[in-house]
């Protein structure tokens, strides 16, 4: 399990180029809802829920993560673009 505030996870997620959703969903065999589910969407309809739990705090709150494949290829996505993960989490 990994904990990560939620802010974080959304700098992550608006830091990846257009069409990372799809890309990660193709790679993971999951659909791109799921994967934006994961970080913080809200689409059931069309996606899963995918192993995070909530908890209110500062900076959006903690968020902890079952597993963390689709965080690790966000990064190694992010990583590919040479964009530096400690910059866009810290803001």
């Amino acid at each position: 399990m990994r904990a990560i505030t939620f802010n974080q996870l959304r700098r992550i997620k608006d830091s990846l180029p257009d069409g990372s959703m799809q890309r990660i969903g193709d790679e993971l065999g999951m659909g791109p809802d799921t994967v934006r589910n994961f970080f913080g969407g809200r689409n059931f309809k069309d996606g899963y829920c995918v192993g995070i739990h909530l908890e209110p705090g500062p900076d959006g709150g903690l968020v902890l993560l079952d597993d963390t494949t689709v965080l690790d290829r966000a990064l190694g996505i992010l990583d590919e673009q040479l964009i530096d993960y400690d910059k866009v989490a810290c803001g």
